[in-house]
């Protein structure tokens, strides 16, 4: 909840800086940190889904599957 409400603070504020109308280029930088808020949320979200849907269907992963696992989170940040 921490990082979606992060980015609604730097959406609004992207929306103040257009209004007001500062330069292109600090609007971009505020809407980039937007994106980066928003893709790391989804990110997470993601990650929780998988992890409690696996527990759910297999219970607690052994260490072999806890491996498995941080491997593909790891790839997941290229999604």
């Amino acid at each position: 909840m921490g990082r979606l409400k992060r980015a609604e603070g730097h959406l609004s504020s992207v929306v103040n800086m257009v209004a007001e109308g500062r330069d292109a280029l600090s609007i971009a930088q505020q809407m980039q940190a937007v994106i980066r808020a928003l893709e790391k949320s989804k990110q997470l979200l993601i990650h929780d889904h998988i992890d409690h849907h696996l527990a759910h269907v297999s219970g607690p992963p052994s260490a072999e599957m806890r491996q498995l696992l941080d491997e593909f989170r790891k790839i997941t940040k290229y999604l």
